[in-house]
């Protein structure tokens, strides 16, 4: 086995560790949770919307707009930006003006795009950094 795929292995067993010690934290706060059905009902929502609608679509976006180098990280863009864009949902979809200005006081759609600009601006760099590392290595002579 080469280094570098150990070195994967004990990152992602490492990561998913972490996922697993977070979720515990999270069911251990479900007995306080006054209308525990209403959450069931949120997360299979999230699930479905993540199965069934965000995935697929960046998947299909990265088959159809980026060829090459550039496809894992527009996926992963789309991706974040299509998770960010479901959690934001309620409060980007929320009703009519709020009889209690404490209760969402933030401007969450500016927020949102904000957040959007800053997957982006991460990606280009990412992209960037790709591209000139590309080059160098072209440039190169054969050794």
């Amino acid at each position: 086995m080469k280094p570098r795929q150990v070195k994967v292995s004990v990152t992602r067993v490492l990561a998913g560790m972490a996922g697993l010690a977070l979720m515990g934290v999270g069911a251990s706060s479900l007995p306080d949770v006054p209308d525990l059905r209403d959450v069931v009902v949120w997360l299979g929502g999230a699930l479905i919307l993540h199965d069934a609608v965000i995935a697929p679509l960046v998947l299909l976006a990265g088959l159809v707009l980026v060829r090459g180098w550039a496809r894992g990280p527009v996926r992963g863009a789309l991706l974040v930006a299509g998770t960010l864009t479901a959690v934001a949902l309620p409060v980007l979809l929320r009703p009519g003006p709020k009889a209690n200005s404490s209760v969402l006081p933030l401007d969450y759609p500016r927020n949102w795009l904000f957040m959007l600009l800053t997957v982006a601006t991460a990606t280009a760099l990412v992209l960037a950094a790709r591209g000139f590392r590309r080059q160098r290595r072209r440039r190169r002579p054969p050794s």
